[in-house]
């Protein structure tokens, strides 16, 4: 058995995470042991939290995925972000992969896209 990755969920729509959720905890690989609904409160759970992988929504109140993406590249450098994005932010996209994200996964999701994308960076 594969170690587990324990991830914090960050969307600023409570369904949304409840969806991602769902998705990770079905495979028995991946542990949601946060969430958070904006950029602050995801570098405050980071840093408590020291997950290995944080999924991070692009548009949000407070602080976008992206600021946030670049405060915790600096304080965790080694945990993964992958990106939630719809699909008409290509332009954020690649804002964010220079910000320090890992990768992305894209809106409405689907389950077997989300858990290919996330098995990239941890393969078994």
């Amino acid at each position: 058995m594969s170690k587990v990755v324990k991830v914090l969920v960050v969307d600023d729509s409570a369904f949304m995470r409840n969806i991602l959720k769902r998705i990770l905890t079905q495979t028995g690989k991946f542990v949601v042991v946060g969430e958070a609904s904006n950029g602050k409160e995801a570098i405050e759970k980071a840093k408590e939290l020291q997950p290995d992988l944080i999924t991070m929504d692009i548009v949000m109140p407070e602080m976008d995925g992206i600021t946030a993406t670049r405060e915790i590249k600096k304080i965790l450098p080694n945990v993964k972000i992958v990106m939630c994005t719809s699909v008409d932010q290509e332009k954020k996209v690649i804002e964010a992969l220079e910000a320090g994200a890992d990768g992305y996964i894209v809106k409405p999701f689907q389950a077997q896209k989300v858990i290919d994308e996330l098995n990239k960076l941890f393969p078994d």
